[in-house]
């Protein structure tokens, strides 16, 4: 049996069963989905050869979950947008920048739920006033969107592999410009920076 801290072990077999160590039973994928919106931590390891396999399961699920009718949640062009990040140059900044948005996201959610307690047993006309829960969601998938089209613009603005141009008659006007763009991205990285550190 697990620590209180560590998370459960779940051991995937070779014929797909998966055994959670901590209460020594075969669990299905739904059973993990579950664990995770109840918030146990838990790894999945290879039953043969020991390796942690968690990131694979957890993207099983989600595409198990994605397949049940009236559940999908990723759109057709996000799931395009992340394919095509796969190899490209903002590969390494995706996660870490996805990993704030949920985190910001989820401080919402918090939030939301608190106001919504708050709510109950105002009159109708309290509840007017209120900011509506699903324009401040909305809200915050704007900020969120803007931050990630801001990073996007960052790191594509000098394509990789790109063809130097031929030589300017006027050198000088263009290396001005280049350090204009230049101070126009540090300026951009510098306010992302600052957004990221209200998030968190």
């Amino acid at each position: 049996m697990a620590a209180k801290d560590e998370p459960v072990i779940i051991k995937k077999y070779a014929n797909r069963r998966l055994y959670n160590t901590g209460t020594s039973t075969y669990v299905t994928l739904e059973d993990l989905a579950t664990m995770v919106k109840r918030g146990e931590d838990f790894t999945v390891q290879d039953a043969k050869s020991g390796d942690d396999i968690t990131h694979s399961v957890l993207t099983q699920i989600i595409f198990e979950l994605e397949n049940k009718d009236g559940q999908n949640m990723l759109p057709i062009p996000f799931l395009r947008q992340l394919i095509a990040f796969y190899g490209d140059q903002m590969q390494m900044i995706v996660p870490s920048f996805l990993e704030q948005s949920m985190l910001a996201f989820s401080k919402e959610q918090e939030r939301f739920r608190e106001q919504m307690k708050d709510a109950i047993g105002k009159s109708p006309m309290d509840m007017m006033k209120m900011p509506t829960p699903m324009k401040a969601l909305e809200e915050q998938t704007r900020r969120n969107m803007e931050m990630f089209q801001n990073a996007m613009r960052m790191f594509t603005a000098f394509p990789a592999g790109a063809a130097p141009q031929q030589a300017d008659p006027q050198p000088r006007k263009e290396t001005a410009e280049r350090g204009d763009d230049l101070q126009e991205l540090k300026d951009q990285i510098a306010a992302m920076q600052r957004k990221l550190d209200t998030l968190s």
